[in-house]
């Protein structure tokens, strides 16, 4: 019942007033008149913004990289940087076009390791590693070993990493490409070190590291080249660190840079894992690193040519079983029971965390009227495969016929302190119960009224529009919020026309709510998997709907519940907020589906009284989440447009 597109859409679509005139002068003190006219030029942007101009305009140019090279210059704790590079029959063309991107960097204080595993009889193996030599003796940052023999992608690495003399270590293939910014914004990073910008960062696994925590790994956003290097395509802008997204899918790549002692803690590359040595590696420093730093800007360059895996790393059947294998390695030795599986898109995983205490989930639904919504909600909870539940319905002010159901479906009426119920046991055994609010509605207070109903070590808030698609809905939900670092769940929720009305929330986009927080995929048909698959698979946001959401008793009694300032808009987006302040994790489950009539119960928010309290809202979440407001949501990648909802890139030119 929290407020929803199709609502916020009938509030902006009103006219100019007193009132917007007064938001706006609110807007530009919060976000300052820059921002003002950016998301202004925003709202009239294109659906698709094509990425070859874009990237021509948002690269470094000559101005910039001039004063970066004048600043690196100056800086006096600059770190040496080792970038490793392993050689196998390398074009020469290759070779010396990475080479040159390396030398081009703004940053100086750099070395390239390169080892060499070309077989001597190799055609061109002689004339490779001659060019090699020439370049180490002209430019001594330049280092180049032949190796006796190729020890794999993974052992001949590790072979490079012996080469360096570094502080970090850096991760390039031998036919890609740096962008000559690359080096120094990595290291600019470097020496701020861990700074909270929202106070929302999932820099490590379980928590939130301490302000000044030293970065362990950085990485940074990439896309792909032709053969020539000219022609760019396919950008991956990627989130701060993401957990679940990362055992979804090898999200990080490139640029990868790693501190040399981290490397040396987790033993470098694993052999047995070619084909994902870069997956397996990447998952044990992350579960190590101190603290994770990601670098929003394309600064690294796939090379696709025939040789090349970068048009799909996991384009053979060996690599996706090695990334298996190193996702599964990776749970077993957090402790974690999961069961892992390739799923249809190449390189992308499942991962099935079963139910292993089977604690009773409270159910809690807020309803009014509709009686024939809350029936088909009710009855798709006991068709579930989990059945330790309890329904707890918060009545709010139903018409009389409404009550002649409730005792249909009830044995007894009676009032305990003050609350009147209705009680009954399902036909599975499980009790329901029908608590009646008698004030008016007030959609934090309903939750939380029905919240102090429950008896469960687990709440599963649901809108009385819901109807669960199928029986393993609550058992995906409970297998994922049983993690020890996870806070609350949120599902996979559809309109009854097929196409996605949530897949995630991003906080601080959004055109038709001013810009506090929008579904990902709304409108989307609902067969497709979105920008890179997100829709389909796990991954961590700052926030989902509460109109299906799992949370723990615990976490929620830790927040105080829902912010009873917020009656309906945006309290579950400030719920999870809270949530991950207190440093849980927010995961959407795209297997736990539903369906989502959307919010029967609530007429239009098209009355004065109703628009001056959505207002306040927006002001309460201004006031109190500004930081997260104007500096971007960790899980979305500023490149993106605030106000589209499906990852368009935003054109700010």
């Amino acid at each position: 019942m929290a407020l929803h597109s199709s609502e916020i859409q009938a509030v902006e679509g009103m006219k100019i007033t007193v009132s917007k005139i007064i938001k706006g002068v609110r807007y530009l003190k919060h976000y300052g008149f820059r921002e003002f006219l950016i998301r202004l030029k925003e709202k009239a942007e294109a659906e698709q913004v094509p990425y070859q101009p874009w990237y021509e305009r948002h690269k470094a140019d000559k101005e910039q990289l001039a004063a970066q090279r004048k600043k690196a210059a100056g800086w006096k704790d600059a770190p040496l940087i080792s970038i490793v590079v392993p050689l196998y029959c390398t074009k020469e063309e290759f070779l010396r076009e990475m080479i040159a991107s390396v030398q081009a960097q703004t940053y100086g204080n750099w070395q390239l390791c390169l080892a060499d595993a070309s077989p001597k009889e190799a055609p061109g193996a002689c004339e490779l590693e001659k060019l090699a030599l020439d370049y180490a003796k002209e430019d001594a940052r330049i280092v180049y070993k032949h190796l006796p023999k190729n020890y794999g992608i993974a052992g001949n690495t590790n072979k490079a990493v012996e080469l360096a003399t570094g502080e970090w270590i850096g991760f390039m293939d031998h036919d890609d490409l740096l962008a000559p910014d690359a080096l120094y914004e990595t290291v600019r990073m470097i020496r701020q070190g861990f700074q909270k910008k929202t106070g929302l960062e999932a820099a490590s696994f379980f928590g939130i590291p301490e302000d000044g925590a030293c970065y362990d790994m950085i990485y940074t956003d990439e896309d792909k080249v032709d053969m020539d290097g000219r022609e760019h395509f396919q950008p991956h802008f990627k989130p701060d660190f993401n957990l679940d997204l990362l055992r979804s899918n090898n999200y990080i790549t490139h640029f990868l840079l790693v501190r040399r002692s981290l490397f040396e803690q987790v033993g470098g590359l694993r052999s047995e894992y070619d084909g994902a040595q870069d997956y397996d590696f990447i998952l044990r420093c992350a579960q190590k690193a101190r603290a994770i730093g990601h670098v929003p800007r394309i600064l690294y360059h796939w090379r696709t040519h025939k040789e090349s895996t970068s048009e799909n790393p996991f384009s053979k059947q060996y690599a996706v079983d090695a990334g298996k294998r190193a996702l599964e390695e990776h749970l077993k030795n957090l402790g974690v029971p999961a069961q892992v599986s390739a799923a249809k898109d190449m390189g992308f995983y499942t991962v099935k965390y079963p139910v292993w205490e089977e604690p009773l989930i409270s159910i809690i639904i807020p309803s009014k009227d509709e009686t024939e919504a809350l029936r088909k909600c009710i009855a798709s909870v006991a068709q579930s495969s989990y059945q330790n539940f309890e329904i707890i319905v918060v009545e709010n002010n139903s018409m009389a016929e409404t009550f002649d159901f409730y005792r249909s479906i009830t044995e007894r009426e009676e009032r305990k302190e003050g609350v009147r119920r209705f009680e009954g046991t399902l036909p599975g055994g499980q009790r329901i119960c029908i608590a009646v609010w008698e004030d008016g509605f007030h959609y934090s207070r309903l939750n939380n009224f029905g919240v102090m109903q429950a008896r469960g070590s687990y709440f599963l808030l649901l809108n009385n529009d819901i109807e669960l698609m199928d029986g393993e809905c609550i058992a995906e939900l409970l297998g994922t919020c049983e993690r020890k670092e996870v806070g609350a769940v949120g599902a996979k929720l559809f309109y009854p026309d097929g196409t996605v009305q949530h897949a995630g929330v991003v906080v601080g986009i959004g055109g038709n709510a001013r810009g506090i927080a929008q579904n990902m995929f709304s409108g989307m048909q609902g067969e497709r998997s979105g920008y890179l698959h997100k829709a389909s698979i796990a991954m961590d946001y700052s926030a989902v709907t509460a109109a299906c959401m799992m949370v723990k008793r615990e976490v929620y009694e830790a927040v105080n519940g829902f912010e009873e300032k917020l009656a309906v808009a945006f309290n579950d987006v400030d719920f999870c907020l809270k949530v991950r302040k207190l440093g849980y994790l927010i995961v959407y489950q795209p297997r736990a589906k539903a369906w989502h009539y959307e919010s029967k119960s609530r007429g239009a928010e098209d009355s004065p009284e109703k628009v001056a309290r959505f207002q306040r809202e927006i002001e309460y979440m201004r006031t109190n989440w500004i930081g997260i407001l104007k500096n971007g949501d960790p899980y979305y990648n500023p490149n993106f447009s605030s106000v589209s909802c499906n990852y368009t890139r935003k054109d700010n030119s």
